[in-house]
């Protein structure tokens, strides 16, 4: 399934429709705005960031043969087929389009993980295990801004895999992907972890109200491997493969497994995420704005904009201001931002901390949710990146 082609410009929307912005008034002397009425000023006193502990695995050896790995995860690793239909003016069905896909079993009750382009818009899904038993499926849950998708077949006691950890693994470390590229079934592909921390801003084409934070990889990902697992080399999952760069040798993209662990017990609770929102655009932080803005050491991102009406407007939060961190962690970057404010709960008061005009306060605010977003068009032309 293509998506259409966006520009990404230099601030990140946070999660929250923008309509209108209009720029918060000067403080007394005409310079930063006031600290908001009821934000507990801290004074002299230094933020303390807590950075990311990335627990590196034990070190593994390159190994003589991946054989042993794939011959256990492959029972698990399942081809997915879907139809798309539409009734005709007599009322008679008719098959409008087919889509392929991979996925894998995480859960042995007949629990599926693949992407939601997989099985969008799909009147009818099948997943077929091995090469001849076909199986009706439903879906659970599913989630278009980070592109995963729960299903269920009615069978138990199935094979499945184990779901790893995608901050343990390194950048040069070996991993497996297993999955039905061009439609032939249980390929097996090996490469290593390339890059991590991919966004939006790298993989063009994608949804821009959607949250990305992938994991790159050479191992050989095609049209067709999308929802078929990465593996470690202990076997467990530490991605799904989602998207392609056509143009490039072998440079493909997963979603991590800690992102997908975190919304498979919404998924599988409500069928959907509600997410909330803040109510502003926030951009990175460049070195020019520390002294421009008399700000301290320590990571935030630039509010840029912000919603009239909205959450941020209501506390007193404004253009200029850099939000430090939400609820005790720091805030390296828009995206982690965007992730851990639209996770936190409509309806929940937060804790920001903000740097304005050389001082940091603390700004409670109420989370609004977030609007749905529209649905995506076809496009016009494929896109530079794509969903295989």
């Amino acid at each position: 399934m293509k998506v259409s082609r966006f520009a990404l410009g230099a601030a990140a929307l946070l999660p929250f429709a923008l309509s209108a912005c209009k720029k918060p008034s000067p403080g007394p002397s005409g310079g930063a705005p006031a600290v908001p009425s009821g934000a507990v000023v801290v004074t002299g006193a230094p933020v303390v960031t807590q950075p990311v502990q990335v627990v590196a695995p034990p070190g593994v050896q390159a190994p003589a043969s991946f054989a042993d790995l794939a011959a256990k995860a492959d029972p698990a690793v399942v081809f997915v087929k879907t139809l798309q239909e539409r009734r005709g003016i007599t009322g008679r069905r008719q098959v409008v389009g087919e889509g392929v896909g991979s996925a894998f079993v995480y859960d042995p009750n007949g629990l599926i993980i693949t992407n939601n382009h997989v099985i969008e818009g799909a009147s009818e899904i099948y997943v077929v295990f091995g090469r001849k038993k076909q199986v009706k499926a439903t879906i659970v849950g599913r989630d278009p801004r980070t592109d995963v998708a729960v299903i269920r077949v009615e069978d138990k006691n199935l094979p499945f895999l184990p779901l790893g950890d995608s901050e343990a693994v390194r950048v040069g470390d070996w991993v497996v992907a297993i999955g039905n590229p061009f439609a032939l079934s249980h390929t097996v592909s090996a490469g290593i972890i390339s890059a991590r921390g991919r966004t939006i801003a790298d993989v063009k084409g994608l949804d821009e109200s959607g949250y990305y934070d992938f994991l790159q990889t050479d191992a050989s990902i095609n049209p067709g491997n999308s929802g078929g697992p990465l593996l470690d080399m202990a076997g467990r999952v530490v991605g799904m493969n989602t998207a392609i760069r056509r143009a490039a040798n072998n440079i493909g993209f997963a979603i991590p497994v800690n992102m997908i662990k975190e919304l498979l017990p919404r998924l599988l609770a409500d069928g959907t995420i509600k997410r909330s929102a803040i109510g502003v655009v926030v951009g990175v932080l460049m070195p020019e704005d520390r002294e421009r803005l008399q700000l301290p050491e320590e990571a935030g991102v630039k509010v840029t904009a912000v919603v009239p009406g909205g959450p941020a407007e209501k506390a007193g939060l404004a253009v200029d201001d850099v939000i430090v961190s939400f609820q005790g962690e720091a805030m390296p970057n828009p995206d982690r931002l965007r992730w851990v404010a639209s996770l936190a709960g409509v309806g929940k008061t937060v804790t920001l901390r903000v740097a304005r005009g050389g001082r940091l306060f603390d700004l409670q605010l109420k989370l609004d949710a977030l609007p749905e977003r529209a649905s995506s068009a076809p496009p016009l032309e494929a896109p530079e990146d794509d969903f295989p």
